[in-house]
């Protein structure tokens, strides 16, 4: 079995802690079993480590999650990347292109599709390894995970399962529901309905047969340059409500989409994240802060305030998931982790003489480097605040420490590498909505030594 983590999507329910560049299974929120923070992705893929899964999976995402996806778990994990975002069928017809001619996996071998982002108890992993075993007992074409309701909830899709029960534990699907009222909920769960998680299998040689009736190409890198043409659609409409043979395994345990403030909150170990603080009489009451500036909740119960360089979220936790309807700032994103650090806008301004001045603090790990590049339409001014490292300017070396500052003019060719964690404030300053272009030509410090440095 190969199993495949779907990572897309940017988490808008989840502002501001979530944006374009850090999508919501990055946030470090939730607690390990050391009571470290740890992100949905981060917390995922250790329990699929756990369970005897890492060596047999992967993760499929999109060209801006490479870096963050990397930091967090790291740079061994097998990525599929997308081209673009284009909803869950053509992310996983590019999986199924990408297995069987990048990896060569055979026709007959089970892939089993999960979100990155569910939070489960680990034996979650066990019954997702049954699927293999479901579809070679069945002659269905996909074999789904449903789990057992705990309440009439309005927020997830149903699988209404027939009556007869196989040897696996599988059940034929006799139909689907998307959403139901409450109402339409209690009466589904009486008629035996389970959630559907978004968990399912089918063996290669079925997606790979589907992709040729559509005439999408079979080779990783073909589809790939045709991606721009693929329906944005998903894998739910385009191919499950789409084809009768399709088999259902009950999962009793414990599931739960995170995918809103007020269920985030429920998982998370500690009310208080960040600077500030939560009086006694606010209660059910949760403050995440990114940022620098101390916040007070005083007698506010059953809230969420949620603080990052992106905005301020205050909402009852009830409201919360209508947070995506409010959220139409024309801005970028105020916050990105990267391979080699991190980076924070602290100011960014726009003047009526084409000028754009934008200041960050910017965070570079011990052993890690930016790539060597220039700029070609800003200059930089940088304080470097706090570490030591290895700084070179069109093949020029010197070392820097806190207290230097440094000057880049436009198109000057430049890297640092931190020999300990680096901080650094950085002023950028050009004209234009040209500023930001950059040419680069190295991105490992070794390759900056071997060809660039005059030692």
């Amino acid at each position: 079995m190969k199993l495949v983590l779907l990572s897309g999507g940017s988490g808008k329910r989840l502002w501001p802690l979530s944006n374009d560049a850090r999508s919501k299974q990055f946030l470090k929120v939730l607690e390990d079993e050391q009571h470290q923070l740890v992100s949905m992705v981060q917390r995922v893929w250790g329990q699929i480590a756990e369970r005897g899964l890492g060596d047999c999976s992967y993760i499929a995402t999109g060209k801006s999650q490479i870096e963050i996806m990397h930091n967090q778990i790291g740079s061994h994990v097998p990525l599929i990347i997308e081209p673009e975002r284009r909803d869950t069928f053509a992310a996983i017809a590019l999986t199924a292109a990408y297995l069987y001619s990048e990896q060569e996996v055979g026709l007959d071998e089970v892939i089993a599709i999960l979100p990155v982002d569910p939070y489960v108890e680990n034996r979650f992993f066990d019954e997702v390894k049954q699927l293999e075993e479901v579809l070679r007992d069945s002659d269905a074409k996909l074999a789904l995970i449903g789990v057992r309701p705990t309440y009439p909830s309005s927020k997830y899709g149903y699988i209404v399962p027939s009556v007869h029960t196989g040897e696996s534990g599988f059940r034929k699907v006799s139909r689907f529901e998307e959403k139901p009222s409450e109402e339409r909920a209690a009466q589904l769960i009486e008629d035996d309905a389970l959630w559907n998680c978004g968990v399912f299998a089918f063996k290669l040689g079925f997606l790979i047969g589907l992709l040729e009736e559509k005439g999408l190409p079979l080779h990783y890198e073909d589809l790939v340059r045709s991606y721009h043409t693929l329906p944005k659609v998903s894998f739910d409409y385009e191919v499950v409500e789409r084809i009768e043979q399709i088999v259902v395994r009950p999962y009793e345990g414990y599931w739960k989409d995170l995918g809103t403030w007020n269920t985030l909150t429920e998982e998370m170990g500690n009310h208080l994240i960040g600077k500030g603080m939560i009086s006694e009489d606010s209660v059910n009451t949760n403050l995440i802060n990114e940022i620098d500036i101390p916040v007070s909740i005083l007698g506010l119960s059953n809230v969420v305030v949620a603080v990052s360089p992106d905005g301020i979220l205050v909402a009852d936790k009830s409201a919360s998931p209508r947070v995506k309807d409010f959220i139409n700032y024309n801005q970028g994103p105020m916050f990105e982790e990267r391979s080699w650090g991190w980076a924070r806008i602290l100011d960014d301004q726009r003047y009526d003489d084409g000028r754009s001045v934008m200041t960050k603090r910017v965070g570079i790990l011990e052993g890690r480097n930016i790539s060597y590049q220039l700029h070609i339409n800003r200059e930089e001014v940088w304080t470097i605040v706090k570490g030591e490292g290895e700084f070179i300017q069109n093949g020029n070396y010197m070392r820097v420490k806190a207290g230097n500052v440094l000057h880049i003019p436009m198109k000057t060719l430049h890297s640092i590498r931190a020999v300990s964690e680096l901080e650094i404030i950085i002023v950028q300053s050009g004209n234009g909505e040209e500023d930001s272009r950059i040419v680069e030509l190295y991105n490992t410090w070794e390759e900056v030594e071997e060809h660039c440095i005059n030692m």
